[in-house]
């Protein structure tokens, strides 16, 4: 074996194949037998993709003008687009001359040239209508040499601007929010342009952009920008003015979004640049760079003495430091933070000037780090609502920000963090003196309610590791913490609960309803084996309405609890509730088969108990039209199909009067039902039958009385001539 074959052996499977593919395509390229044998050396000394990549790409240089040009401007925008591209797209952008005026379709490649120009590094799916690179190693390859495409991201961002700058994308109606088949550039252009610009920028790529950004506020790709961007601001697309131009939308806006400071700075620069204008949504520049966490436009804004810091937006009444908070862009909040760093009305030690005077010098203006929005949340408040850990402990770092100030619901950010499942933020601000955590929001739900709520165990243990806790702590309902997570299935908080020698499993709530209930309710298996597994626990205590927790399983269709309770011996599987049905009795009017099932299959229990109006299970199912559950109590043989309600009504009459044709046909399938039987208004399941024009279970019933009719006559006629009652022969007389 020679070095050739092992060095192929240590490569990936895909790799091998990529790499055997590419060489011979190189060697093919060749067109005499001794440049062929002299590429088969030159490649077999260093088998490496990256090598193999290299020569490739100089071979596809090698092929000259308009397919090299084309070759290499593929590799770079499938490269280096900010996502992958439509194939319409990647031809639409490869057939735009940099500062033309209009498109030249003439321009658009074809699939097969642009295959062809890159010589096996691209593949297209034609089904998705994609194009993408071959192997994700060219894909890091590409990257390592970003020079192989000179200023790729100018080259990109002129393109875009170019493209945007067209007469025909000019003269698109506002109308169309999204963009039409015959401008498959336009969206990725309106999308990314500022992506690339922000990358690099030359003086074409501003002056193209300064041309463009002079229009946004009637610019189709303003809109398009907008309705991407609209989520972030928590607005909707029916804010986006369809018909009219978006007033007060600003190159300087524009630049704030995609965080490209040299335009900014072109703009600013400009005479009289309003940097607090809002726009139709409400939103500054300054606003704009903070919900897009441009950390840069957004230190180049706040450099301008005229900035106003604490300007909020018209619709949620949020300053930039609110907005960068709660999206989590540490860096904004940074920046915002360095331009304010002293109270105006606070002492300072600084060569004993004033606060206000130390800001002057240091060309900073005080910015109130607790100032509310539309709904009193501060910025702590959203960061830590958000989990963003790294902007609440910036924001902990100034010593003029409480941390403990409640929202329009009496939410403080710990509680805010507490709902939302924050745990790193909870435990971050538990911590903390300056927090209560006793605190309770306007629904009386305090920071361990939530906690625990919300099954977050590491909050729970951290919690209740304190000596101020309460473990019995009950909400307005009479809830305890274990039955709060027992309802929710919280096992591993039940778990900590329990641990405790305080905590009583078995409190009930103000309607009597204990945790076990609860859990077993609610279908939490693990929270009632948990509770089952307690000496102390009381498996038949009963609520307000005399229901234990077999009787909700049982109704709800929890067979895993049904199964759980009825494995212990001193549960009673027909204990009554104040409606004097039993758990047999609720599992069958509802429908529930499993749990039907797992309780028939229990000796004590009884089948036929009547309820309050006199229905027993098989008269609830019947009633209902649970098939399944009447076929499982008939499979029962102490099961009496006959027996009455409070108004005289079987099974049968109950299924013939509500027309489940299934259930009747099972019950007349037993030889004791009788289907006669009148209720006290003189009605038979037949005549109930006909009533409610059930058709086929009154063809049902015809067919049972007649064959019930006829096996009565033939019996009788067997009885008639097997045991007559007078001879035959005095009937008939012989002749003489």
């Amino acid at each position: 074996m020679n070095t050739t074959e092992i060095s192929l052996l240590h490569l990936p499977d895909k790799s091998r194949f990529l790499l055997i593919s590419l060489t011979l395509d190189a060697i093919l390229g060749e067109t005499t037998a001794y440049g062929r044998r002299q590429k088969l050396r030159e490649i077999t000394q260093c088998l490496d993709l990256k090598d193999v990549y290299g020569t490739t790409l100089e071979r596809i240089k090698e092929q000259g003008g308009e397919k090299a040009r084309l070759g290499m401007a593929t590799l770079m925008w499938i490269s280096h687009s900010e996502r992958l591209l439509q194939l319409d797209e990647l031809l639409c952008a490869l057939a735009v001359e940099i500062g033309s005026t209009d498109l030249n379709a003439e321009r658009i490649p074809s699939v097969e040239t642009l295959l062809s120009c890159c010589l096996g590094l691209i593949i297209v799916d034609r089904e998705a209508s994609t194009i993408r690179l071959i192997h994700y190693t060219l894909q890091e390859y590409l990257y390592t040499y970003p020079d192989l495409f000179g200023a790729t991201h100018s080259i990109m961002a002129e393109t875009c601007l170019t493209y945007l700058n067209f007469q025909t994308i000019k003269d698109i109606s506002s109308l169309h929010l999204t963009p039409l088949e015959s401008t498959p550039f336009l969206k990725y252009s309106s999308l990314y342009w500022g992506a690339h610009a922000r990358r690099e920028a030359s003086k074409d790529m501003i002056s193209l952009a300064l041309k463009l950004l002079s229009q946004t506020e009637s610019h189709i790709s303003t809109k398009i920008l907008l309705v991407d961007l609209i989520p972030k601001t928590g607005r909707y697309i029916r804010d986006i003015p369809i018909n009219g131009p978006l007033i007060g939308f600003t190159g300087l806006h524009s630049a704030s979004v995609f965080g490209i400071v040299r335009i900014a700075t072109t703009l600013l620069d400009q005479p009289n640049p309003d940097l607090n204008k809002r726009d139709f949504l409400g939103i500054t520049p300054l606003i704009w760079a903070a919900i897009c966490g441009q950390e840069q436009a957004a230190k180049l804004l706040l450099e301008r003495p005229t900035i106003i810091l604490d300007k909020p937006d018209k619709s949620f009444r949020r300053t930039a430091l609110s907005w960068a908070a709660e999206k989590g862009n540490e860096g904004v909040v940074r920046v915002i933070l360095e331009r304010a760093a002293t109270k105006p009305d606070s002492s300072c030690g600084w060569w004993g000037k004033t606060p206000r005077v130390v800001n002057m010098v240091r060309g900073r203006r005080y910015i109130n780090p607790n100032r509310p929005d539309k709904y009193r949340q501060t910025p702590i408040s959203l960061a830590a609502e958000e989990g963003h850990g790294g902007v609440v402990q910036l924001l902990l770092r100034r010593k003029d920000v409480k941390p403990d100030t409640a929202d329009a619901y009496g939410r403080t950010p710990l509680l805010c963090a507490s709902d939302m499942r924050r745990e790193e933020m909870v435990k971050l601000l538990v911590e903390r003196e300056d927090v209560n955590i006793h605190k309770s929001d306007k629904n009386g739900q305090t920071v361990l309610l939530s906690a625990v709520k919300g099954g977050s165990v590491g909050v729970v243990g951290l919690l209740l590791g304190r000596k101020d806790i309460n473990p019995n702590t009950r909400t307005k309902t009479g809830q305890t913490l274990i039955s709060l997570a027992s309802e929710r299935g919280h096992d591993g908080v039940v778990k900590l609960l329990l641990e405790r020698e305080d905590v009583n499993p078995n409190m009930p709530d103000n309607s009597g309803q204990t945790p076990l209930l609860l859990a077993a309710m609610n279908g939490r298996d693990g929270v009632v084996r948990l509770l089952l597994s307690q000496e102390d626990a009381n498996p038949n205590v009963r609520d307000s309405d005399g229901l234990t927790p077999l009787s909700w399983a049982a109704m709800n269709g929890r067979d895993g609890a049904v199964e759980l309770l009825l494995g212990r011996e001193d549960v009673n599987p027909n204990m009554l509730d104040n409606y004097r049905q039993t758990p047999l009795s609720w599992a069958a009017e509802y429908g529930h088969d499993g749990a039907v099932k797992l309780l028939l299959g229990r000796e004590a229990v009884c089948p036929n108990f009547p309820s309050r109006n006199g229905s027993t299970p098989l008269s609830w199912a019947a009633r209902n039209g649970h098939g399944r559950v009447v076929k499982l109590l008939l499979e029962r043989g102490e099961v009496n199909s006959n027996t009455p309600d409070s108004t005289g009504r079987t099974p049968l009459s109950w299924a013939a009067r509500a027309g489940h044709a299934g259930v009747v046909k099972l019950l007349l399938g037993r030889k004791d039902v009788n289907p006669n039987l009148p209720d006290f208004g003189n009605q038979t399941p037949l005549s109930l039958a006909s009533l409610n024009r059930h058709t086929r279970v009154v063809e049902l019933l015809h067919a049972h009385q007649s064959t019930s009719r006829n096996t009565a006559l033939a019996s009788t006629t067997q009885n008639l001539f097997c045991n007559p009652p007078y001879p035959l022969c005095a009937t008939f007389p012989l002749p003489p």
